[in-house]
């Protein structure tokens, strides 16, 4: 099964007093590895953006106004995460959320089945301390440069990267191997949790030309 990492943003912090989205990002991976399919919307929210959530995201009222509805890209977010497990940081957040958007136009709402809220599991494995995504990100030295503003498309990378080390996995870094070459590291290296490491046992020769190096430096010290 393969993963979506997923964002939102919204025009305020509760769906219950009708905020909406304005932004959508999902990444796809399997094994935790990007397949370059993403899902990336801006949302013409319908009703007015308050100054506090623009100073978050930066999205305005007029410049989301003639972006598409949720109504015009629901179907195609549904079938871009169908059968995929979904990892979201704080997910009541954003399910509650995307629920409420998908109740609205009486289509079949997200079930927690295959989600797994990466907030959750940050509390258990570090109890007592702030577990926001910013902070994580400092705990594991991600690059938090590019976050001047809260972006859906960027946290859900951050996102990757942070599970990726709550998960006590290798991040795998294949953006230098061609595509045969990768295929082949992925299929060998890259199982979640899984590596294996070669022993090259040297040749004869290599072990004679290492005695008579030896022997030089040897010689060449005590004299």
């Amino acid at each position: 099964m393969n993963e979506i990492f997923l964002d939102t943003e919204t025009t305020g912090l509760s769906y219950k007093d009708k905020h909406k989205i304005v932004e959508i990002a999902c990444i796809e991976t399997k094994d935790l590895i990007p397949t370059k399919k993403t899902f990336h919307k801006l949302i013409n929210p319908q009703r007015d953006v308050p100054d506090q959530a623009f100073k978050i995201h930066g999205f305005s009222s007029d410049f989301l106004r003639n972006k598409e509805t949720f109504g015009q890209i629901a179907e195609e977010f549904l079938n871009f995460i169908k059968g995929k497990k979904i990892i979201i940081h704080n997910a009541q957040f954003d399910l509650g959320f995307l629920n409420y958007e998908l109740g609205l136009l009486n289509k079949e709402k997200i079930t927690q089945t295959n989600v797994i809220d990466s907030l959750e599991l940050a509390r258990n494995k570090y109890p007592g301390t702030s577990n926001s995504l910013d902070n994580l990100c400092k705990r594991f030295s991600i690059d938090l440069s590019k976050r001047t503003k809260h972006n859906a498309m960027l946290d859900c990378e951050l996102l990757r990267e942070v599970y990726i080390n709550l998960l006590d996995v290798k991040e795998p870094k294949l953006e230098f191997l061609n595509d045969s070459l990768e295929k082949d590291v992925k299929d060998i290296a890259y199982k979640i949790g899984v590596y294996s490491k070669l022993v090259i046992n040297p040749s004869d020769e290599e072990v004679n030309n290492h005695k008579i190096f030896l022997k030089q430096q040897i010689k060449k010290n005590n004299f």
